[in-house]
């Protein structure tokens, strides 16, 4: 279990690291986000038992999850622009390919509440209108060297966000720092810290301050919209990872040195195949778990 625990939290993270599919989705898919979400807030307001057996289950988790996310943001900050829309016809490839596992996964409840359906079209304006109205494209991204309060406040927010994003099994935590301009400089900023130039301490402090914030408020909200509104946060989520792929082709034109959005001439066949692959490896191994 062990070793199972570790593969599933370093997937997680490779998701988490990266505009596309969240961690949450990895969850899903290899069949576990319920019992990851469960245990999250039993930490939090469980009693001594359940505070255990969750803190045991996180630390499995946990370690995985650290390896991936180093490895990624090692390697992630110094390829991602250079080779922007074949990582994105990557990450297109992972969306494409988990929208219909998570659909069949569900597929029971989903079709018990078919007038639920709209549910999918308010996800998809969700992402699609926050990735219109990004105001923090075209380079105005946060400065490391001059973090104003103001500035100092948005990343603080921005780990609100991201951490909620990055639990819920639909649009990736990093697809809205890239929609924010916030994707380059947080994952430049963690390498710094990695690499112990601590220049950029004050803003991994308050962005990983507003993780900490959003996922104790989130998670909960998550558990009982699941519990008592499934369908229509399935439906929701379903809608999320479609508007996504909206945002993952608008994601060049949010990079500090913006490109313009993807088109046809730029999308790679081959990346987009691999997405898929990696994806339906990753339900294989849930179906070997099994």
């Amino acid at each position: 279990m062990y070793v199972i625990q570790f593969i599933r939290g370093f997937c997680m993270a490779l998701a988490d690291s990266v505009p596309g599919v969240s961690g949450g989705t990895v969850a899903f898919l290899l069949g576990f986000y319920d019992e990851f979400i469960g245990s999250i807030d039993d930490l939090i307001s469980g009693n001594m038992e359940k505070k255990k057996k969750a803190l045991f289950f996180l630390i499995k988790l946990g370690i995985g999850w650290a390896c991936g996310f180093i490895l990624a943001m090692l390697v992630l900050a110094s390829v991602f622009e250079s080779h922007i829309y074949v990582i994105s016809s990557l990450f297109i490839g992972f969306i494409i390919f988990a929208i219909p596992i998570v659909v069949m996964e569900e597929k029971e409840c989903l079709s018990a509440k078919k007038n639920c359906i709209p549910f999918v079209i308010l996800g998809i304006a969700v992402v699609s209108a926050i990735t219109y109205f990004n105001p923090t494209g075209g380079g105005e991204g946060v400065s490391l060297e001059h973090l104003t309060p103001v500035l100092g406040i948005f990343v603080f927010i921005a780990g609100m966000i991201t951490i909620s994003a990055m639990v819920l099994p639909g649009i990736s935590g990093s697809t809205l720092l890239l929609i924010m301009g916030l994707y380059l400089p947080i994952v430049a900023a963690i390498k710094e810290i990695l690499h112990l130039n601590f220049s950029a301490l004050p803003t991994v402090f308050l962005f990983g301050c507003g993780v900490i914030v959003g996922a104790f408020s989130v998670v909960k909200l998550i558990r009982k919209a699941l519990e008592n509104f499934r369908a229509q946060t399935i439906y929701t989520i379903v809608g999320l990872m479609l508007g996504s792929i909206y945002a993952v082709i608008m994601g060049p034109a949010s990079l500090e040195n913006p490109k313009p959005p993807m088109g046809w001439h730029e999308f790679s066949v081959i990346a987009f195949v691999i997405g898929g692959v990696i994806i339906l490896g990753m339900q294989k191994m849930k179906d070997l778990k099994k």
